[in-house]
This record gives C-alpha cells, sequence and structure tokens, in this order.
C-alpha cells in the first residue's frame, strides 16, 4: 500500500480534516431545516420578523461556519498531498539511487523520471482533492438521504431513482476509461524517451538533415496520446451533463410531485407540505451535488490508480545487489583479481564475457583492448559491482566483492567513464564530487588533480575553479570533460582508478602526458585502462585481449605482438611495423 508512506503528521492532518468534514456536512445539512421554518411562516401569512430574523441569523451562521471549515479543511489536505508528494519523491529517488543497472535498465531513464515527477503529481492531486471531496461526498449523501427518508415515499422515491442513474453512469464510463488511462501513463514514458533522444542527439539529427524523421517518429506518440487524451475526456465530460441533467429533472419532479400532495391537502396542511418541499428540494440537490464531488475524483481517480500502481512497481522493487552491514579488513590493497567469471545481461541467452581468469596486482598499469562489443565495458562494470557476475568470482585485495559494505566497496574504486559525465554547477563541485569536507581553492589535491589531467585551460578560464559547468558540461569540448573527469577519478584517489575508453577525445601528445603524469603520481595505486588506442596502453604493465567476451591474450606490448594475433592486428591497423618496434611517439 502506497499510504504506508504518510507520517504520523500527516495522518494526524487527516483526523483533522475529517472532523472538519463532518462539521461542514452538519452545518450544510442544518440550513435547510431554517429554510423549512421560513418557509412554514410565509406560506401561513404570518409576519413574523422576529421569526425571520432568528432563522435567518442561524442559516448566515451556519454557512459561515461551513465556509471556515472548507478553508480549514483546504489547508490541512494541501499540506498532507504536498508532504505526501515529497516523501514520495524522496523514497523513489533513493530506491532509484540504490538500483543497479539491471533494474534501471528494466524500467528505462524516461519512465522513471515520469513516475518520479508525473505519477507522484497524479497521486497528490488526489489527496488534496479527495481529503475534502471524497470524505464529503458519501457523509453528505448518506446524511441527506437519511433525512430524506424520514418524508414522502414519492419524494424518496425520485431521489433514489436519479441516485441510481448517476451510479451507473459514473461506474461505467470509468470501467471504459481506466484502460485508456493505462495506456496514456505508457505512452507519456514514450513521449519522454523520444524528446530526450531528439534533445541529447540534436547535433547528429541536423547534421544527417534527419529533422523530418525525427518529427514524424515524435508525432506518431504525440498523435497517440492525444487520441487517448481525447477519448478520456470526451467520456468523462459526458458525466456533468449527465449530473446537471439529473439535478434539473430532480427538482422537476419534486416540485410535481409536491404540487400534486399540495392539492391533495386540507388548507391546514399546505403550509407545512410547502416548507417541507423546499427542505427536501435542498436536501436533494445536496444529495446530487454530493455525486458531483465524486464525478470530480473519478475523472482523475483512473489515472491516478494507475499511476499509484507504477510507483508501488518502482518502491517493491528490491535491488539485485546485495551488500554486506560488517565492513571487512583485508590484507592486500590493489590488487584485482577475476576467478572463472561470466556475464550475461538479463534476457540475454548469450554471455556476454565468460570465463575470465587474470589477477592485477598493486600498483600495477593494467590495459584492456578488443574490438566494439567485445566485453570491455561489461568487465570494468563488474569492478565496481555495477553488476554481479553470473558465474564466478570477482575478488579486490583477495576479498569477493560480495562481502564489503556498499561504502567501503565504493571507496575503493574511482571510475572515469567512457561517457564523460558533468553536473551542473562549477568546475570544483565537479572535481571534488562526492566529498562531503569543505575543500578551498588553493587544496593540494585539487591542482595534483589538474595538473595529472593536463587541465590547463581551468586557469585561463575567467572564473577558473568556479567556472560554471551546464548540465551535461555543454559548454566544454569532447576533451576538456574528458579531462575534467580524468581530474575528479584522481581527486578522489582511490586504491583503484579505472579509465574507461577515457582518452579517446584526447589528442595524442595530451594523451601520453596524462599517461606519464598518471605512472609518475600514482606509481601505488591500480590502474585500468581501457583504450582502443595501442599507443595509450603499450607500455602498460600487462594488456588483456578481448574477442567476443573471451581472453584471447595477457602480457605486455612486446609479448602480445609475437603471440597474440587479434592484438597484432589492431595494432599493425593503427601503426606501422617500424613504430611499433620503436618506442613511444614523442
Amino acid at each position: 500500500m502506497i499510504f504506508k508512506n504518510l507520517k504520523r503528521k500527516d495522518w494526524f492532518f487527516i483526523v483533522i480534516c475529517i472532523c472538519l468534514v463532518v462539521a461542514q456536512v452538519w452545518l450544510d445539512l442544518t440550513m435547510p431545516d431554517y429554510t423549512q421554518k421560513l418557509t412554514e411562516t410565509a406560506s401561513r401569512g404570518v409576519a413574523d420578523l422576529d421569526a425571520v430574523k432568528e432563522n435567518g441569523m442561524k442559516m448566515l451562521l451556519c454557512a459561515f461556519g461551513s465556509m471556515l471549515c472548507a478553508i480549514s479543511c483546504g489547508f490541512f489536505a494541501a499540506q498532507v498531498a504536498a508532504n505526501f508528494a515529497k516523501t514520495l519523491r524522496e523514497k523513489l529517488f533513493t530506491g532509484i539511487m540504490a538500483f543497479g543497472n539491471g533494474e534501471i535498465n528494466k524500467f528505462s531513464t524516461p519512465s522513471l523520471i515520469t513516475r518520479t515527477t508525473n505519477d507522484v503529481v497524479q497521486v497528490q492531486m488526489l489527496i488534496a482533492m479527495g481529503l475534502q471531496v471524497i470524505i464529503k461526498a458519501p457523509i453528505l449523501a448518506v446524511w441527506a438521504m437519511c433525512k430524506i427518508s424520514n418524508t414522502s415515499v414519492e419524494w424518496t422515491s425520485a431521489v433514489i431513482i436519479c441516485v441510481a442513474i448517476m451510479v451507473i453512469t459514473i461506474a461505467t464510463l470509468v470501467l471504459i476509461v481506466y484502460p485508456k488511462f493505462k495506456q496514456i501513463q505508457t505512452l507519456t514514458d514514450k513521449l519522454n524517451d523520444t524528446a530526450r533522444e531528439n534533445l541529447s542527439g540534436v547535433r547528429v539529427v541536423r547534421a544527417f538533415n534527419a529533422e523530418e524523421y525525427q518529427l514524424n517518429k515524435f508525432d506518431k506518440v504525440n498523435k497517440d496520446i492525444t487520441y487517448n487524451h481525447l477519448f478520456t475526456s470526451r467520456l468523462l465530460g459526458l458525466l456533468m451533463p449527465v449530473m446537471t441533467t439529473c439535478m434539473s429533472g430532480l427538482t422537476l419532479a419534486i416540485y410535481w410531485i409536491g404540487a400534486y400532495l399540495i392539492n391533495k391537502a386540507d388548507i391546514m396542511g399546505r403550509a407545512e407540505l410547502i416548507g417541507n418541499m423546499t427542505a427536501f428540494t435542498q436536501y436533494a440537490i445536496q444529495v446530487v451535488m454530493a455525486f458531483m464531488m465524486l464525478v470530480m475524483i473519478f475523472i482523475i481517480l483512473p489515472r491516478t490508480m494507475v499511476s499509484v500502481k507504477r510507483i508501488n512497481e518502482v518502491l517493491n522493487t528490491k535491488p539485485t545487489l546485495k551488500y554486506k552491514e560488517e565492513k571487512v579488513n583485508p590484507k592486500e590493497k590493489g590488487t584485482i583479481e577475476f576467478k572463472n567469471v561470466s556475464f550475461s545481461y538479463p534476457d540475454s541467452p548469450v554471455p556476454c564475457v565468460k570465463n575470465l581468469n587474470f589477477k592485477i596486482n598493486s600498483g600495477e598499469t593494467f590495459a584492456i583492448i578488443g574490438a566494439t562489443g567485445t566485453g570491455k565495458s561489461t568487465l570494468i562494470n563488474l569492478i565496481p559491482r555495477f553488476y554481479d557476475a553470473t558465474e564466478g568470482e570477482v575478488l579486490i585485495d583477495g576479498i569477493n566483492i560480495k562481502d564489503y559494505p556498499e561504502k567501503q566497496l565504493e571507496n575503493m574504486v574511482s571510475l572515469a567513464p567512457q561517457k564523460a559525465i558533468l553536473f551542473k554547477g562549477d568546475i570544483k563541485s565537479n572535481i571534488t564530487y562526492g566529498n562531503k569536507e569543505e575543500i578551498s581553492d588553493d587544496d593540494a589535491r585539487i591542482k595534483t588533480a589538474l595538473s595529472i589531467s593536463k587541465s590547463d585551460f581551468v586557469d585561463e578560464l575567467e572564473n577558473k575553479l568556479h567556472a560554471e559547468v551546464a548540465q551535461g558540461g555543454t559548454n566544454f569540448s569532447g576533451g576538456q570533460k574528458q579531462r575534467l573527469s580524468i581530474a575528479r577519478a584522481v581527486f578522489k584517489n582511490s586504491e583503484i582508478m579505472i579509465f574507461d575508453d577515457t582518452f579517446s577525445a584526447l589528442d595524442y601528445k595530451t594523451d601520453m602526458l596524462v599517461r606519464k603524469a598518471l605512472k609518475e603520481n600514482l606509481d601505488d595505486t591500480t590502474v585500468i585502462i581501457v583504450a582502443q588506442r595501442i599507443g595509450t596502453i603499450k607500455n602498460a604493465d600487462k594488456i588483456l585481449v578481448l574477442h567476443d567476451g573471451e581472453i584471447v591474450g595477457l602480457g605486455k606490448h612486446e609479448e602480445l605482438l609475437n603471440n597474440c594475433k587479434i592484438y597484432k592486428e589492431i595494432a599493425l591497423s593503427q601503426l606501422s611495423e617500424d613504430e611499433l618496434s620503436g618506442k613511444e611517439m614523442k
């Protein structure tokens, strides 16, 4: 149940709302009693002004009290709805942050964004309206019906027939639109996905003159969601006309029945009947109004129920990666070992990597190379435990990574990913990302990180470390983003540093200078480099060659040239025989 996330304060406010609604209904249903007395007084032809003033003043007090209750109830309902939405967003975000890559891929990024924003807003709207309307409507309807049942059978029958028509209409329309609302939320995910794809790839779209193609893709999803919205809106649009017709028809029936009863009554009983008819009319209107309020809820209820289901799917999804709580004390530092490791992505029958066996010693520079799609990034993702190996085990410092607490494992590994990710803020906040202590601009660690990554361009910026970084780092070039990503990994100063094709956007000279600085300044740190360039990895202590997810070569550059056909083919496709046999190019 999603409502188990309501806090104690929220439940207290809900109780207050219920009390205020009951008070409001009592005041609303008390006013017709005074209307009846006023009508009876006027029907008898007695000019009793004191009675008119007394009953009129009581009616005004009831109306004023009802207004105060409604305003107060609205205030507390808004508090509950806003607080609950805040709690839901926090729970969703916290849960998503704990997801592994498998869970995120299962839902998709656009869907998770929609569930955290749009779906939560739907629930918030329902609670804000529901605490005022869902509670009030049934109480008002039942209470008014009880008052009506004490009067004429004919009048009561008219109300029951009217209520039956409204209930059947509401139930029928809700059953029809519910599946459509489910489709709308799914289509909203697709719309977000298409828009996100277009925006992130806008340069490629323009470069290939594919604006019309992308527009057609967006237009198709947009038309689908528009059609569903129009279908549900048109159907639900029938509710208000039906309710208005029922109200007008009921009023007409009450007066027609009243005229018939008054015509049959004696002169003395007519005044009482006229008073009863006036009061009954107001009670009947209150009953219809209660159902009209329910209509407002039923307009948003189907979509909200879909949203609740989607939110619960995320909240009830438990991360497949389970971490131990107790901190471990490894005897080694900076070592990594793969023992018979194989990994298959969910729903994929073919392993992406298989039977991996190798060990990286502390302080080594370990390189991984292979053709596109051979499993290099997959192998790297197993080290910080973004995924768990399907078979075998991955050891860091001689201990299975599954035995490490989450924070301890995260502190041991620093990663500069294949796609350089920068966050909105400034350069300093990106380099010191995740650090909880206060860092001064003159901190030696920042200077070291910038020096090793050869991020000299930072000093040339107007605000230097405090230069603005746009979302995604779109105001920097690819090479600048990669150097800042390298600087962030270096600043973290973990015992293991992974550079997943992080040098691809650097020119050969900068590439060489960065690797040289890494070797000179981080000689006790285990460095893993994934690259496509032979020049980037040829001086590594060990080079692992992957082909179709399997190890086909492991050793130094010279060894692999002699005994690994795949490695030699890659090398010769980039460098000549003379360049391969010589020292590193400068």
